[in-house]
């Protein structure tokens, strides 16, 4: 497999990585704990979760899948290299 292939890969890990941490610190806290002490806390008089949650956790599944299949491409990258070596 072409070295190209890895640089992919781990350029798509890295990124992923970045946006999947921003990600999650977007959601909302859903309690009390380290949330609360950074002001999310606050409780909103909005009951339920609106459009824009909804979608910022559908961000997140699908950049986590993407972040998982970048680990498994670049799995399968060293263990094709490896058997050709």
């Amino acid at each position: 497999m072409p070295i190209a292939f890895a640089y992919v890969m781990m350029g798509l890990l890295i990124l992923t990585s970045i946006l999947l941490t921003l990600l999650v610190l977007l959601h909302r806290g859903k309690g009390g704990g380290m949330s609360s002490m950074f002001g999310g806390g606050v409780s909103s008089s909005l009951a339920g979760s609106s459009v824009a949650e909804k979608n910022l956790d559908r961000y997140t599944v699908l950049v986590g899948v993407v972040w998982f299949a970048s680990i498994v491409g670049i799995g399968f990258w060293l263990k094709v290299t490896e058997a050709t070596l």
